[in-house]
């Protein structure tokens, strides 16, 4: 039977899909993607995988599948979420794994509120699950080019873990037994506050609020509900949201995660 990866083309898609590689033979994999020719040269048989149409020949002769959550408008992702979910269960998959966010079911994040409901969507079809939260990524948080960092964080901390990190986990759930039905809270090895990020890049930190924070986003160009949601994240990592260590993501990968110093040398 065959392990599937989707969105392996995506930032954490094609990091969990190397790792995998580097554990089982290819003739073992497939991924599914929403453009195929993107996935040209991958070594791994390729589907088609657009959330949005048809999934049966997708998840065919699949017995675990890795499903990266999706980008979008909660309404847009929770239904695609769910669509996956249900083309998955009725082609045959026996085990779900899916990317989902730090305390998913109690989190206040407004990220969360698209991840408990697929959490709870795929408990509820009786399929073995593997939820894997992820925290925040080191990546997320580092500063690109001169000027202050600004953020809505205050004097919060967040245990951010590094992209490769996770991704590594997701390999080692999909390639070694006894990970059905078990959550994992993934972390990095500290929490860090933005003031201490801004002295190790020789900058400095400003504090802004939330409403500014947003009004900055979107001053960027990104689309407001973007803005919206990477503003609230901030809030609440001020509010301690996001700023307990778990150990599951160190025995997992089997060494301590990479800290955010590691990341800014990187």
């Amino acid at each position: 039977m065959t392990t599937l990866i989707t969105g392996a083309t995506g930032h954490l898609g094609s990091l969990i899909l190397r790792h995998t590689l580097a554990r089982v033979p290819a003739d073992r994999l497939a991924v599914s993607v929403r453009d195929p020719e993107k996935a040209e040269g991958l070594g791994v048989e390729v589907r088609p995988g657009d959330f949005d149409g048809p999934l049966a020949d997708t998840f065919a002769g699949v017995e675990t599948v890795l499903v990266v959550s999706v980008d979008g408008p909660d309404e847009i992702r929770v239904r695609r979420h769910l669509d996956a979910v249900r083309a998955a269960v009725d082609a045959g998959v026996r085990h779900i794994v899916y990317t989902s966010v730090t305390d998913a079911d109690t989190s206040p994040l407004a990220l969360a509120r698209v991840h408990k409901a697929t959490e709870e969507a795929i408990r509820a079809t009786g399929v073995a699950f593997t939820f894997l939260r992820n925290g925040m990524y080191h990546e997320n948080y580092l500063p690109h080019g001169p000027g202050p960092i600004v953020s809505a964080t205050g004097d919060g901390r967040i245990a951010s873990a590094s992209r490769d990190d996770l991704a590594l986990a997701a390999a080692v759930v999909l390639t070694t037994p006894g990970h059905e039905n078990a959550v994992y809270e993934l972390t990095g090895p500290r929490a860090w506050s933005f003031d201490e990020l801004a002295a190790l890049a020789g900058t400095t930190h400003r504090k802004v609020g939330a409403a500014d924070r947003v009004a900055g986003l979107k001053g960027f160009g990104l689309p407001d509900f973007v803005a919206e949601l990477l503003a609230d994240i901030e809030v609440n990592i001020g509010r301690g949201a996001l700023a307990e260590v778990r150990p599951d993501l160190e025995e997992l990968i089997g060494r301590a995660p990479r800290t955010i110093e590691d990341a800014l040398r990187a």
